[in-house]
C-alpha cells in the first residue's frame, strides 16, 4: 500500500503552533507518512503585524513554508490542526481557509479522512478545549474521522492530559508551560495509523 499522506495544517502568529506542527511532523515521518507542513494565509494588516516585534519574526522567519491549498486536502488521507484559541474558537486566518472548502465537501472529497487538532492559549483554561472542539464542527459535517488520542497512552497525562488534541497553555514571553513535545509526536502517529486502517477497510 502507498505511502499515508499526513498534511499538518497550522496558523501560528508567534511561532508556537508552528512549533507544534514540526513535532507533529516528526510523528507523522515515524510513522512512516508522507508529511507536508502548510501554513494558512496572513490575513492581518500589516501595522498590526509590526507592532508586534516577535510576530514580524516569526512571519519573517517562516517565509519558506507553503500556504496550504484545497488541493492540499484533497491530498491528505490525515489532517493535523494546530491553531492558537481565540475567544474559545478558531483564528480567523483558519476559519477563512475552512470556509473555502465548499466544492470539496460539496464532492464527497473530505470524507473518511482522519483528522485531529492541536490548540495553544496564553493561560490554562483559555478556550483550548473549546477551540479544538469548535474545528471538530467542521470536521463533523465534512464526513471526515476525528482521530482524538483520548486517553490511549500514558504520555497523555504526563502533557496536561486534553483528551480531545494537544493543548498547551503559553506565557507572556512565549514559552510553553507543559512539556508536549511527545503527546504532539503521539497524536500525530495516531492520526497516520486510524488513516491507515480507514485506507485498508475501504479497499477490501
Amino acid at each position: 500500500m502507498a505511502k499515508t499522506n499526513l498534511a499538518i495544517i497550522y496558523y501560528s502568529s508567534t511561532g508556537t503552533n508552528y512549533q507544534l506542527a514540526q513535532w507533529a511532523e516528526e510523528g507523522g515521518r515515524a510513522a512512516g507518512a508522507e508529511v507536508k507542513v502548510l501554513k494558512v494565509p496572513e490575513l492581518a494588516p500589516e501595522e498590526a503585524i509590526a507592532s508586534n516585534p516577535a510576530w514580524q519574526a516569526h512571519i519573517e522567519a517562516t517565509k519558506a513554508v507553503p500556504e496550504v491549498t484545497l488541493n492540499d486536502l484533497e491530498w491528505a488521507d490525515a489532517i493535523v490542526f494546530s491553531v492558537p484559541t481565540r475567544f474559545g474558537n478558531v483564528p480567523g486566518q483558519m476559519k477563512q481557509f475552512l470556509d473555502t472548502t465548499g466544492g470539496l465537501w460539496f464532492n464527497g472529497k473530505l470524507a473518511n479522512k482522519a483528522i485531529s487538532a492541536m490548540a495553544s492559549a496564553s493561560n490554562a483554561h483559555g478556550g483550548q478545549e473549546a477551540t479544538i472542539l469548535s474545528l471538530y464542527t467542521t470536521v463533523h459535517h465534512w464526513g471526515a474521522i476525528i482521530a482524538s488520542p483520548g486517553y490511549t497512552d500514558p504520555v497523555q497525562f504526563s502533557s496536561g492530559g486534553n483528551p480531545y488534541g494537544v493543548s498547551v497553555t503559553v506565557d507572556q514571553e512565549g514559552n510553553m508551560q507543559e512539556n508536549v513535545e511527545e503527546a504532539v509526536k503521539y497524536q500525530a502517529k495516531r492520526t497516520v495509523q486510524i488513516a491507515e486502517w480507514i485506507k485498508k477497510g475501504s479497499a477490501q
